[in-house]
């Protein structure tokens, strides 16, 4: 097996006296796809900004190929959360993309990147609206968008903060497999944090659930069990398979991590 291009060896953060979560160890292979679970709170997305070097641990190592991480690193790509644009920002989609391509260095005076910038767009099916402002996009058109901004680095990590929030199922279940497409393609591994397990289930490798009691990572039949998340919620847990879906029920779920049955 080659080396992981993602690695964490008893990571552990913490802010104050309050450990985030604690010895984890993580090795994940190019092409290879993540999903991370668990309550709000757990943290999920500190795990993303302590692997784009956002956040330093308290205690262990991260690196992405061989090497800490860093703001800025172009090895990793990133897909932020489902927000808000006004319609009346001239951003069109491919300035998007372009700045993705360009980074830092976009501006007059510079090659022009356009053929890279149509392929993106191209790859991820957004070529039709690809002069259309993005505030005037479909949630799951925005999606598109910014993934194909987040693979303009060739990164070898692909990291999806919640990329499912606010769209629709049919548009949950495109842009997974849109990810899932990509990544077979171009070998990139991505860590995917998500409170939606079904639509992305079919596509996991692998799970990392973080939990108030602890952690977990496997296979998706190893770690989804009652058993098992019992330990990490230190409260009954009941995990439900039905028709390829999976319901986790118990007391006070409100507050943690739930999957509803698609109506």
């Amino acid at each position: 097996m080659s080396a992981p291009v993602l690695e964490l060896t008893d990571a552990t953060l913490a802010f104050g006296d309050r450990a985030v979560w604690s010895g984890v160890d993580l090795a994940v292979q190019g092409g290879e796809f993540v999903t991370v679970l668990g309550p709000n709170g757990s943290g999920k997305t500190s795990l993303l900004r302590a692997v784009l070097g956002q956040v330093a641990l308290t205690r262990g190592r991260i690196a992405v190929l061989g090497r800490p991480p860093h703001r800025g690193s172009r090895s990793v790509g990133y897909v932020p959360q489902q927000r808000i644009v006004d319609p009346a920002t001239p951003v069109r989609a491919r300035d998007l993309v372009r700045l993705g391509v360009d980074g830092d260095r976009w501006g007059p005076g510079h090659h022009d990147h356009r053929a890279r910038v149509d392929e993106l767009l191209r790859a991820v099916g957004a070529t039709e609206y690809a002069d259309v402002p993005v505030g005037m996009l479909s949630g799951g058109e925005q999606q598109r968008v910014r993934i194909a901004q987040a693979l303009a680095s060739d990164p070898a990590v692909l990291l999806c903060d919640e990329p499912l929030l606010s769209l629709d199922i049919r548009r949950q279940h495109e842009v997974t497999a849109l990810i899932d497409a990509t990544r077979r393609v171009t070998g990139t591994a991505v860590l995917f944090v998500t409170h939606e397990v079904n639509p992305v289930l079919p596509y996991t490798d692998r799970v990392l659930y973080l939990a108030p009691a602890g952690h977990a990572s496997g296979v998706p039949d190893e770690v989804l069990t009652s058993q098992r998340l019992t330990a990490l919620y230190g409260a009954p847990i009941d995990v439900i398979r039905a028709q390829g879906r999976v319901l986790i029920v118990g007391d006070d779920l409100h507050t943690h991590h739930i999957e509803e049955e698609d109506e």
